[in-house]
């Protein structure tokens, strides 16, 4: 259904800067998502330009200039860095005598490629579909007079007022699945919050490490590598911090700058599991010469999604790269941990990340020890089976004395509904040392 160029496609990129002349760190990030896509760019076509032509968005000496390359390297598909209107998009394939691609269009191929997950396919083909759906008029042409003659009368309807009705139906078929899944995801949701697990999502620009540090973090072995949305369906695991307690770490989709509108609007509920997170992960590339640009087009989607008033650890990944720079935490004015400076690939500074989880996690719990006799022994299962137990010895009297850590909530709870554990409880005495 949808034009969608093949592997090892021979391209021509083209990027119109309109502020001076093009960044390079920009250039290369547009080869970089060319070379995701499966293209085998040709040669990259720059030029300045102050405001985009409304026929062909290049001038007509531009456009030239790239019809000549086209037929030099025998290219079989222009990619522009920028949005183009359907229109322009459908005048310069008309010029060039070529396919046409966008960077929307560009990102979203890319997408269809790497989802995996039957989530991630329905929200790619939505975003698909919604993009598409403005493109309609495009081989088309020649049937946008009505319907007529014998077995073809009928209400008047066009081809295109046909194919815009099929693809509506088709979105909001998807909207109902995705919604389905989405009732799914919230019911895990639930229970994590019912179990009081807290969860940390990953977010950060594509190919800043997100994958390599949870899988770091987690010995999971989601697919990393170096290279553009190398992963996008998200995955969840558990992580235990050093004093017992578990958090869920969810790895979601890297962003990029100008990121689909569509991209944003279709993967909502996935992002949904960073928007309801209790703590983000923003992983950075330390080493990315575009890092404070970088850092903005995170900082923008977190807000079109919601998710700006989330609590946020910074984490600078991949100080193997650069000279002089180590491990290490940075602090705010009340010594609470902000930023994490460490290396995925190589483990340096992973410790810290860890030890900053459990300093921000270790707010609102209780932790105390607890004395138990030898007819205790269903309050010290029980303990054990929530995982609340850290440390235990045994006692001369063949009791127990038990560290324990757990949630506020947990505490609360186990004093109002384990009746039983009423007398017990009131044994626990609070440690400050810890």
């Amino acid at each position: 259904m949808f034009d969608r160029h093949q592997i090892g496609e021979r391209a021509i990129l083209v990027h119109i800067s309109q502020m001076g002349s093009p960044d390079p760190d920009d250039l290369h990030e547009f080869r970089e998502l060319a070379l995701s896509a499966g293209a085998e760019p040709l040669l990259m076509v720059t030029g300045q330009r102050s405001a985009p032509d409304t026929r062909l968005y290049i001038g007509s000496g531009k456009a030239e200039e790239i019809k000549q390359h086209i037929e030099m390297q025998e290219a079989e598909l222009v990619i522009f860095d920028h949005e183009l209107s359907p229109s322009q998009e459908r005048n310069l394939e008309a010029f060039f005598e070529c396919r046409v691609l966008d960077r929307t269009g560009l990102i979203l191929d890319i997408f269809a490629q790497r989802a995996r997950s039957h989530e991630g396919k329905l929200q790619v083909e939505l975003a698909q579909l919604r993009h598409m759906s403005t493109r309609l008029v495009r081989g088309w042409t020649h049937l946008e007079r009505q319907k007529g003659g014998i077995g073809m009368r009928g209400p008047g309807e066009t081809q295109l007022e046909t194919d815009r009705r099929l693809l509506s139906a088709r979105i909001d078929q998807i909207r109902r699945r995705l919604s389905k899944v989405n009732s799914q995801r919230e019911q895990g949701r639930r229970a994590r919050r019912k179990a009081d697990t807290p969860t940390v999502s990953l977010v950060g620009y594509t190919n800043a490490g997100k994958s390599t540090l949870f899988n770091r973090a987690t010995n999971a072995e989601v697919y990393a590598k170096d290279q553009l949305f190398a992963t996008l369906d998200p995955t969840l695991r558990r992580l235990k911090l050093p004093l017992g307690a578990e958090v869920v770490l969810a790895d979601t989709v890297g962003f990029v700058s100008r990121l689909p509108h569509e991209l944003v609007a279709a993967f909502k509920s996935t992002l949904q599991e960073t928007i309801e997170a209790d703590l983000l992960l923003h992983v950075i590339d330390a080493a990315s010469g575009q890092r404070a640009a970088n850092i903005a087009e995170v900082e923008d989607v977190l807000a079109q999604i919601g998710a700006d008033e989330v609590p946020m650890l910074a984490v600078y990944n991949k100080i193997d790269l650069l000279d002089d720079v180590v491990a290490r935490v940075d602090r705010d004015d009340q010594g609470k941990p902000i930023a994490v400076w460490m290396s995925a690939a190589t483990g340096e500074g992973a410790d810290l990340l860890v030890d900053a989880l459990q300093e921000l996690f270790a707010e609102g719990r209780v932790q105390c020890q607890a004395r138990l006799s030898a007819a205790d022994g269903r309050l010290r299962a029980l303990l054990f089976q929530q995982g609340f137990v850290i440390r235990e010895n045994h006692m001369d009297n063949g009791g127990w004395e038990l560290d324990v850590d757990l949630s506020r909530r947990d505490y609360e709870r186990l004093i109002k509904h384990e009746k039983i554990l009423a007398a017990q409880w009131e044994s626990l005495e609070p440690r400050d040392d810890w």
